[in-house]
C-alpha cells in the first residue's frame, strides 16, 4: 500500500491509498482537483500533470522520452514535471508528495 500526496491548485492538500494502477488513477477516482486524466492514461493529453517533490524525484524515477515529448507542450512544465498517467503505485512511491500543474 503506498500513500500519495496530492497539493491541489487550492493548496489543499489530500492522502489517498492505493496497492495498484497509475497515478492518475488514484487521482481521478479521489477526485483530486485538476487531475482530469481525458485520455485516459496513454501518454497523449498532459491534463494528469504534476510536479514532483525535489525530495520525492528518485522514488518516481525520469520520465520517458515519449512523456517529455508531451510535457514540452506545457508551459507550466519543469524539471520536476511527469505526467501522473506514466507513474505506477508501488511500495517504492510510498510518501511521495505531487503538486498539481493544472
Amino acid at each position: 500500500m503506498a500513500k500519495v500526496t496530492f497539493v491541489t491548485p487550492d493548496q489543499e492538500s489530500i492522502t489517498v491509498e492505493a496497492d495498484s494502477g497509475s497515478v492518475m488513477e488514484l487521482a481521478v477516482n479521489n477526485n483530486i482537483q485538476g487531475i482530469d486524466g481525458d485520455c485516459g492514461g496513454v501518454c497523449s493529453c498532459a491534463t494528469c500533470h504534476v510536479h514532483v517533490a525535489a525530495g520525492d524525484v528518485t522514488k518516481v524515477g525520469e520520465a520517458s522520452e515519449i512523456e517529455q515529448d508531451m510535457l514540452e507542450l506545457d508551459d507550466n512544465a519543469n524539471e520536476f514535471s511527469r505526467l501522473c498517467c506514466q507513474i505506477e503505485v508501488t511500495e517504492a512511491i510510498d510518501g511521495v508528495v505531487l503538486t498539481v500543474a493544472g
